[in-house]
This record gives C-alpha cells, sequence and structure tokens, in this order.
C-alpha cells in the first residue's frame, strides 16, 4: 500500500475516536501519533505526558518542545507507579502496572475534562515483543489507531519522514525502569543513577546507549554500529570513571551491543508467555 493510502487509513481511524487523548512520551510512535492527532482532529485532540521519575529529563524536555514546535497541545500529569509495591518488586508484570497506572489516571482525567478517547501508539511489530502494557491497554479500552491501520514501526518512520518530522529516525526509547534487572526493585535512586548514566555516554557522542543496572554491576549497551567507537582504551577508562563515580563496582560493555528488551533473556520461557 502507497504512504499516501496508509496515512488516509490512520486518520479515518483517528477521527471516528471523537474527542482524544493521545498518550504521549516524545518518542517517533506517540510523537507521530500526536501529530496526526492533531492534524485529524485539531482542538479536539490533546496529548498527555505522564512525568514520574521513570521518564528522564531530557525525554520530557524533548517531548515538549517538539509539541511546541508543531503546534500541537500538550498537558502533563502526574503518575504514581512507584507507590504501587506491585510494580516496585519489579517481576515480569512491571510493564502492566506501569501502564494500569497510566491509563487509571488518564481515564479519569479524560471523564474530567470531557474526552471521548484514549489512544496509544502500539504497533503492528509490538505484538511479536514482550510487552505486558498491551494487557493493561485492552482491559482500559485504550484505543490503538497503529493497529487499526496496519501500521509498522517502519510505516510510522517512513509517515513521520515523509511529512518532514524531526522524530522520524529517533532511536528508540523506552522508561528508565526497564534498565534495572527483573527482581531487583525499582527505585528513585536507581532511576537516578541510570539517567545520569546515559546522560554520561549521550555527552560522550553515542546516540543508541542503554545503562542496564545489575546491581553492584552496570552493563553497557552501545547500538552497534557505534560500538567500534567504545572498544578502546580510553573510552574504557572514561566508562570506568563515570560509572564508579556512580557507584557501580563493576563496569562493564556488552559485546553483543544494544537491543531492546535484552532484560527479558533473564526471564522464564513460560513467564513470558503468562502475560
Amino acid at each position: 500500500m502507497e504512504p499516501a493510502a496508509k496515512r488516509a487509513r490512520l486518520d479515518d481511524c483517528i477521527r471516528k475516536l471523537g474527542r482524544t487523548l493521545v498518550a504521549y512520551s516524545g518518542g517517533v510512535d506517540s510523537a507521530f501519533l500526536a501529530w496526526a492527532a492533531y492534524q485529524a482532529l485539531g482542538a479536539d485532540m490533546l496529548a498527555v505526558i505522564a512525568d514520574s521519575p521513570s521518564l528522564a529529563r531530557t525525554q520530557l524536555a524533548d517531548a515538549l518542545a517538539f509539541g511546541g514546535e508543531q503546534k500541537f497541545p500538550v498537558e502533563i500529569i502526574n503518575t504514581s507507579e512507584l507507590q504501587r509495591v506491585e510494580y516496585t518488586r519489579n517481576d515480569a508484570a512491571r510493564c502492566f502496572h506501569c501502564k494500569d497506572e497510566l491509563f487509571t489516571v488518564m481515564e479519569s482525567f479524560r471523564s474530567q475534562r470531557g474526552f471521548d478517547a484514549i489512544a496509544y501508539g502500539v504497533n503492528v511489530d509490538d505484538l511479536g515483543d514482550f510487552r505486558p502494557g498491551q494487557t493493561a491497554a485492552s482491559q482500559h479500552h485504550v484505543a490503538a489507531p497503529f493497529l487499526e491501520a496496519g501500521l509498522t514501526k517502519q510505516d510510522i518512520r517512513g509517515l513521520a519522514r515523509d511529512a518532514g518530522l524531526r522524530v522520524w529516525d529517533k532511536p528508540a526509547s523506552a522508561c528508565l525502569s526497564s534498565r534495572i534487572e527483573y527482581g531487583r526493585p525499582v527505585t528513585s535512586q536507581a532511576l537516578s543513577v541510570i539517567e545520569r548514566g546515559e546522560e554520561a555516554l549521550h555527552s560522550l557522542g553515542f546516540r543508541q546507549c542503554r545503562v542496564r543496572h545489575h546491581g553492584e554491576t552496570v552493563r553497557i549497551e552501545i547500538a552497534p554500529e557505534e560500538l567500534p567507537r567504545a572498544l578502546n582504551a580510553q573510552v574504557a577508562t572514561e566508562f570506568v570513571r563515570i560509572f564508579k563515580g556512580l557507584g557501580f563496582k563493576f563496569v562493564t560493555l556488552d559485546l553483543e551491543g544494544f537491543r531492546s528488551g535484552s532484560m527479558n533473556v533473564l526471564l522464564p520461557a513460560d513467564r513470558l508467555a503468562s502475560i
């Protein structure tokens, strides 16, 4: 199907929702959905950012900046997932409890403000990944326009590029809690350490990277195309300085490079299938 036809199908899916809140984080999926909803609905849409310690300050600032550039309305709401023991214990269902908190707060906001629907940016490719948050979205009857329109991640990036949106090639991002190994409690302190570590890696010029928190050990993931620059003594020395300064005793570089959801390999197969 041609891009114009895909975009038209997406617009149809959005328009039939009526007045819509878009769950907005600033990543390419939610950013394109917010932009597309504004094009289709105008003042009948509102992008909503959930702010909490699991959202990096740079991500929040960039999401707000993109909304300002594209002139669609954005509001910040506060979520309290860190007050949920089901979330902070950090088992395989953590993402479910995060999204359950998000959509519970958004549903209350929707009712108060007179909106008809809530939409989020899940796409066809996400169906093949381990994403418990999709279960929470389904339970809260959150609309998924990309799924309904049959759009893949590549489709979304292509449509965003065609629209001239700077986020079209933005690296994948996820909440800071996803960097903590399962079974290790999510705390504000751990999230702050991860955020500071990733900011330091970005300041060294690495575009796609993750700081994986394994207690006393940090596992640094760098995108495969950027990995050669990390494999030298000078950069290794800088990694050690940064991460020992953040309190880690052991500093490691993952030679497989960055890949989304790498923590999931620690989960038993039956646990992955049960949520």
